[in-house]
């Protein structure tokens, strides 16, 4: 809308007239709303109509050469499902314990970070949480990992129920997926996933759940799955996910196939170090589904012993 366009400065053309170096800030902040845009699993093009900011002012934004208006970054804030606070990089400023914990983790490898969140999951997890965490089996992924098939196998495998997280969404709310995000738009669709996923873990506490490819993208949600559910990321390429796409009947990739491509893989790109957080990766590239489901059954049954043995460890 013309109302957010007109205080956007385009800083992009005066600094290459001026020669002037890139603002700090405004690349911090243009990388954090690519990745933002690409872990919600939206073109620039879906953005643009979400926030009703051209596609122009956002590359803009995106490359660290648009100097917003704050009304153009509460749009795009609010269409990408996030807090401003979150957009402008000073989410954890908010009280004197948020500050102490951020410098207690500030400067520290991934593999200590997790270390630290399992922690605090464990601390304040609910009572009994642990024991029951290893008899549901969530499996993430993008589209066209495999997660429907494979997790329907899985499940007549394992004896246990199947639950397509996406159905429970849509009986939630009344509609499909496309209409939740269409009329309703992200922030009820996240609302809605919130409530699917809670009433599947209380109803269930033996299933295999087959999530939506962008829960990891609300850090809520995806930390209540990694808490109730023992996490599988089945992994692929973006070219064997977008074959998978087209083989299942959907043949709209194929209208603008190499831009389909180029955000395939800027999404998979954004979300890989959070699908990385699973409990075990399993790489579905280059085997048969026969295959592929021999191999991730004998993973699961392995590691759902060893958790089980866990759990009888701490319960003791």
């Amino acid at each position: 809308m013309d109302d957010l366009e007109l205080p956007f400065a385009d800083a992009g053309a005066a600094s290459e007239r001026t020669g002037a170096p890139r603002d700090a800030f405004l690349i911090a902040l243009g990388e954090r709303v690519r990745l933002l845009r690409s872990r919600s699993g939206l073109t620039r093009r879906a953005l643009s109509i979400a926030s009703d900011v051209s596609e122009r002012h956002l590359a803009n934004l995106e490359q660290g050469v648009g100097n917003a208006s704050i009304l153009v970054l509460r749009a795009v804030s609010k269409a990408l499902g996030c807090e401003l606070a979150e957009l402008l990089g000073d989410e954890t400023a908010a009280s004197p314990e948020w500050l102490l914990i951020r410098d207690l983790l500030r400067g520290r490898g991934e593999d200590e970070l997790r270390r630290g969140r399992l922690a605090l999951a464990e601390l304040y997890e609910e009572a009994g949480t642990r024991a029951a965490r290893g008899g549901r089996i969530a499996l993430i992924g993008l589209r066209g990992a495999g997660k429907s098939t494979l997790g329907a196998l899985l499940a007549q495998d394992l004896g246990v129920d199947f639950v397509e997280l996406n159905r429970e969404i849509e009986r939630v709310a009344g509609c499909g997926v496309q209409e939740i995000h269409g009329l309703l738009g992200a922030n009820a669709y996240r609302r809605y996933e919130r409530r699917a996923l809670e009433e599947t873990i209380q109803l269930y506490p033996d299933a295999v759940i087959a999530a939506p490819g962008g829960l990891v993208s609300d850090p809520a949600n995806f930390n209540l799955l990694l808490t109730h559910c023992y996490t599988v990321w089945l992994k692929a390429s973006p070219q064997e996910h977008m074959q998978r796409v087209l083989a299942q009947g959907d043949l709209r990739p194929m209208a603008a196939s190499q831009e389909a491509m180029d955000d395939l893989k800027r999404i998979l790109a954004g979300r890989s170090a959070f699908y990385g957080q699973a409990d075990l990766v399993f790489d579905t590239g280059g085997k048969t589904q026969e295959a592929a489901f021999a191999e991730l059954s004998d993973a699961v049954r392995v590691a759902l012993g060893q958790v089980s043995k866990q759990s009888a460890m701490h319960m003791n």
